[in-house]
């Protein structure tokens, strides 16, 4: 049997795939493609402007077409078949038989009619070679637009932030992404996306685009205002490619696509369509899911399994847009007659939670999340499987708060049936089954099953089934911390404090194996800092830093570092402040007041480091350990030194408390906030450590968190003194260091823990284990022994070598141009370099 396959795309390479492993006795299998290269992950295709190669994009496994016999031509379009004779002709006029022919074209972008569309420097968003001319064009361009606000016009809207463009988008509908989310939702994702400098225009209707006088181009829109850009990105949606269909006199859907049956069959049975270019009952699926679903089913079918059938698909997705979780499960608009909503936002950390349910309240109909959809999967399994919802569902997206724990669905309640991989049709049956057999580790089930193998969004779900399982099965649930250590990282706080070891080199020796790693170095220096507090880069230990604290500064996206000098509680100087603004003045730095109340500085190429810790050190400051898990800062309200709300010194106290814990080294960082009243305006309930002024005291609330999973801090104890307060929050932090797990904030750790704020209080306050004066005295052997790293740094002239462009010259790369645009300070474009540079860098 001939097989030809029109198309290389994502779906069809799948479709290819699930031949080689069907392998049909005697098949002949040929792709013709029309790209230049083989299957890509599209899914992924913004990443080509953070640094992957299209290599790195490849869909292909080495070796594959070698391994399978499968022909593959690229460069080759279809030009036209004849069904009589069963034959593809293509552009080359090369005539090619077969025997069942399966269509993949995908889908084309759609272009508005806008008069001015061809101009130079307009572009669509879909291939790879499209993805290098607009690279090409971001390098001479300062502002890009793209025209459409959905998942690929936002996708699109990253990929020229990330070129470094001034980034505008464009949509006619009054909201972004309006088939995933609702109005209050479209607002929330707005918010989101402008805050990370994205100048969004709804509503905008573009007529012509013409001559900018400022820019390249000039969009016309129908309301007489207009936009000017030097480049323009089409992203307003898809169309399927069903040129083939129309040709050929083959039924397409109402929105066009090849028309086929259950089967992926058209109207011709011998000629197949799946994917983008296929309608099934008048739908088109625009997510690489159901694509795969149909190559699957195709697949079988020509293999000779009549019951492979294709019953619609799931449209639910979970998207990262731009650093923004944006989640859209079932009837998310809520269009199902007689069902009913319950909505969370919050406004200040622009989050926005909805869930549809059914008129009884007994189902889940749909969902919308963003700006956090940690509660996707739960959410989505609830859908797909009609589990029944507590009788309180709106719990299911309300933060938890006061030490409730949040209603959720465990994964023992799943049927065996329920998808728990959309894009490879993984179940949780197949899981399970996986683990009888003896794959224990997610890199295994992806190499059995394909489980998360493709965009990675279902990993944490395998991973709980997949430990479900080993725990029901009676097998050992692997905790080790990695391939060269057997433990968790509580066990090997213990083994390292017990056993007083101090370098990573008797650490391996004693209880380790190989070389070490990415994972298990960092983890180690940070436990090594947390016991002993020597130098983080003291002799060894420097190797064994990320690459944050081993420069003890933040590295930006554009290669060069923050500074942030420690402001205690906030309070500073008028010296303090003149000095960090001459020092930024004097290095060009972007300044910027942070949220955690102090002075960031961005823009420092790494042999100023020294110079800037110089003179910020001679004006009384410390390292603000900005780069490491550690604490970072202490924030706090005016209290009643000044505010007429205030009852007690919350600056006063937020000082010492910093000044206390400064410099201790954590699984994660640390947040403090210390309030002066209930009015609690340094809203310390977010935060890992949060203190709040009582007419009687101090009242204490831990592991609170406003990052990704926002949740309240909880009341540990009530009316404190500040000597009670302080030895409560020692035992609270090294508790914390002791039994953590790695990067484990104390939000986390505090919903693992087994016995809940009860338990807490019982070993900080009670004493339960008999500890409390343990983690006391090892609390302060740390501030005993604290000293700036900075300080450490610019006065040894070792380290200081670490801070060099070249290891043999103190002197920095002058082939390196670095202009200023809006106060900030980045590396030139190839351009500018080219036309300032007398030694132009080529790559």
């Amino acid at each position: 049997m001939k097989i030809l396959v029109v198309g290389h795309g994502m779906v069809g390479h799948k479709f290819l795939e699930e031949l080689h492993q069907l392998q049909i006795p005697g098949a002949e299998v040929s792709v013709l493609c029309e790209e230049p290269r083989p299957a890509y992950d599209r899914v992924h295709l913004s990443e080509f402007f953070s640094g992957k190669s299209a290599e790195d994009l490849s869909l292909v496994s080495p070796g594959f077409f070698e391994a399978s016999g499968f022909t593959l031509r690229l460069g080759t379009r279809v030009a036209g078949i004849d069904r009589r004779a069963k034959t593809v002709t293509t552009q080359h006029g090369e005539v090619l038989p077969y025997d069942k022919l399966v269509i993949a074209t995908g889908s084309y972008p759609f272009v508005p009619p806008v008069a001015g569309k061809d101009r130079e420097q307009c572009f669509v968003y879909r291939t790879i070679e499209d993805l290098e001319a607009m690279k090409a064009a971001g390098a001479i361009s300062r502002s890009g637009v793209v025209v459409g606000g959905g998942l690929l016009g936002l996708e699109c809207a990253k990929a020229l932030r990330d070129l470094g463009l001034e980034t505008h988008v464009v949509e006619f509908a009054p909201r972004l992404m309006t088939v995933q989310v609702d109005d209050e939702g479209g607002r929330i994702l707005r918010n989101r996306i402008e805050a990370l400098g994205v100048q969004v225009h709804t509503s905008r209707s573009t007529v012509k685009i013409t001559d900018g006088l400022t820019a390249r181009h000039r969009m016309v829109f129908s309301d007489d205002t207009h936009l000017e850009a030097d480049m323009i990105v089409f992203s307003a949606g898809i169309r399927p490619r069903d040129e083939l269909a129309r040709e050929n006199a083959l039924p397409v859907g109402a929105r066009g696509g090849f028309a086929i049956d259950d089967h992926c069959r058209t109207s011709d049975h011998d000629l197949y369509a799946i994917g983008e270019c296929a309608s099934w009952r008048d739908q088109l699926f625009g997510l690489v899911a159901p694509g795969y679903d149909m190559a699957r089913i195709a697949a079988r079918h020509i293999a000779g399994d009549a019951t492979a059938v294709f019953a619609g698909a799931d449209m639910s997705t979970k998207l990262k847009l731009m650093g923004v979780d944006v989640a859209s499960i079932g009837d998310a608009q809520g269009k199902t007659p007689g069902c009913r909503s319950f909505r969370y936002a919050d406004e200040a950390k622009q989050i926005y939670k909805k869930i549809v349910t059914s008129a009884d309240g007994k189902l889940l109909l749909g969902a919308v999340l963003i700006g956090n959809a940690d509660e996707y999967g739960t959410l989505l399994q609830m859908a797909l499987n009609r589990i029944a919802l507590p009788a309180d569902p709106e719990f299911l997206i309300l933060p938890a708060s006061d030490g409730k724990a949040k209603p959720g669905l465990g994964v023992e309640a799943l049927p065996d049936s329920a998808q728990i991989c959309s894009c490879n049709n993984v179940t949780k049956g197949q899981i399970c089954a996986a683990v009888a057999e003896g794959v224990t580790t997610v890199a295994g089930m992806k190499a059995c099953n394909k489980a998360g193998g493709t965009c990675g969004g279902c990993v944490p779900l395998v991973t709980q089934v997949m430990k479900a399982e080993m725990s029901r099965l009676g097998m050992e649930v692997n905790n080790h911390l990695c391939e060269h250590f057997p433990y968790s990282r509580q066990e090997l706080y213990h083994l390292i404090r017990v056993g007083q070891i101090r370098s990573f080199a008797d650490l391996l020796a004693k209880h380790g194996k190989g070389l070490g790693c990415d994972i298990c170095k960092p983890t180690a220096a940070s436990i090594f800092a947390s016991c002993w507090n020597d130098f983080v880069l003291k002799g060894e230990l420097a190797s064994l830093q990320d690459s944050n604290d081993y420069f003890l500064g933040n590295i930006q996206k554009d290669g060069t570092y923050s500074v942030v000098p420690r402001m205690p509680g906030g309070e500073v100087t008028p010296d303090g402040l003149i000095a960090v603004g001459m020092v930024a003045k004097k290095y060009g730095l972007y300044t910027k007041v942070t949220g955690g109340a102090r002075v960031d500085m961005f823009g420092a190429r790494v042999e100023q480091l020294p110079f800037i810790w110089e003179e910020l050190i001679a004006a009384g400051f410390e390292s603000g350990h900005a780069y490491g898990k550690a604490l970072r800062t202490v924030k706090s309200c005016v209290g009643s030194t000044w505010c007429r709300y205030g009852v007690d010194d919350s600056v006063g106290l937020a000082v010492e408390l910093e000044n206390r814990y400064k410099g201790l080294r954590a699984p994660h960082k640390i947040k403090f906030g210390v309030s002066g009243c209930t009015r609690e305006c340094a809203e310390a309930q977010g935060k890992d450590v949060g203190v709040i002024a009582t007419e009687k005291g101090w009242n204490l609330y831990v592991c609170g968190n406003g990052g990704m999973k926002p949740r309240h801090a909880e009341l540990i104890a009530s009316d404190l003194s500040k000597d009670a307060l302080i030895s409560l929050i020692d035992r609270f932090l090294m508790f914390y260091v002791k039994t953590a797990d790695r990067l484990q904030r104390t939000s986390t750790w505090r919903e693992n823990l087994e016995g809940g704020l009860d338990y807490l209080k019982e070993v900080l306050i009670a004493d339960s284990l008999g500890i409390g004066d343990e983690l006391e005295a090892q609390m302060q052997h740390v501030v005993d022994t604290y000293q700036c790293e900075w300080k450490s740094a610019v006065t040894d002239p070792e380290t200081r070598k670490r801070f060099r462009s070249f290891v043999n010259d103190a002197g920095h790369d002058e082939r390196i141009l670095f202009v200023k645009e809006r106060g900030q300070i980045r590396p030139a474009r190839a351009d500018e370099q080219a036309e300032a540079s007398p030694h132009p860098v080529t790559a």
